[in-house]
């Protein structure tokens, strides 16, 4: 007797790379380079072993503004805001223009690497 088993069907969406327009925010180019910008952002305090505290002074805001940016509620914070707190923590910034990629129907990405 042979028993067959068939398994439940799963349905996904392919990503599109950026988890803020797949869920539909308008500024979603924007969003994710600000999402990029604060876990660069996060991995530095992480490396430094610095408490919210003194990232706090290192930044020029206060703690409990730390927790909510590590967490991921930058939505009050320009991408300038976020850059200058890359400088605070003794980063050096570079940002690159360079023309649409052929393969996106729209220009407008931010792209933010990290050395």
């Amino acid at each position: 007797m042979t028993r067959k088993t068939s398994k439940p069907k799963i349905d996904y969406e392919v990503s599109s790379g950026n988890v803020y327009a797949d869920i539909g925010f308008a500024d979603s180019a924007e969003m994710l380079a600000k999402a990029r910008i604060v876990s660069e952002i996060s991995r530095i305090i992480q490396a430094r072993k610095l408490t919210q505290t003194k990232a706090a002074e290192l930044l020029g805001i206060d703690q409990p503004k730390v927790s909510a940016l590590l967490r991921g509620q930058f939505h009050g914070y320009s991408q300038g805001r976020l850059i200058g707190f890359l400088t605070k923590l003794g980063m050096d910034v570079e940002i690159v223009v360079r023309p649409k990629a052929k393969k996106r129907q729209t220009a407008g990405l931010v792209s933010v690497v990290f050395a």
